[in-house]
């Protein structure tokens, strides 16, 4: 799986188990909803200083939003 879709997953299901819509968490890390959404949508190639932004705003280590053992299948 690509590294950003990768990313973009992980930080969906992090947000979503912490209870935050997109606009909210992207308030919460000063970031613009819509550059959340395309991260999430794998089409945004964040920098570092954004994934330490995020990490931080979800409490996780930065490594946390690129590991791919933290994805499960959706089943149908």
């Amino acid at each position: 799986m690509d590294v950003r879709r990768r990313l973009g997953l992980n930080l969906k299901k992090l947000r979503e188990e912490q209870g935050f819509s997109q606009e909210s968490f992207a308030d919460h890390c000063g970031l613009h909803r819509t550059y959340i959404s395309g991260i999430e949508r794998g089409v945004r190639n964040p920098t570092v200083v954004i994934l330490d932004k995020i990490a931080k705003g979800l409490k996780v280590p930065a490594g946390q939003l690129l590991d791919d053992t933290k994805l499960t299948p959706k089943r149908s």
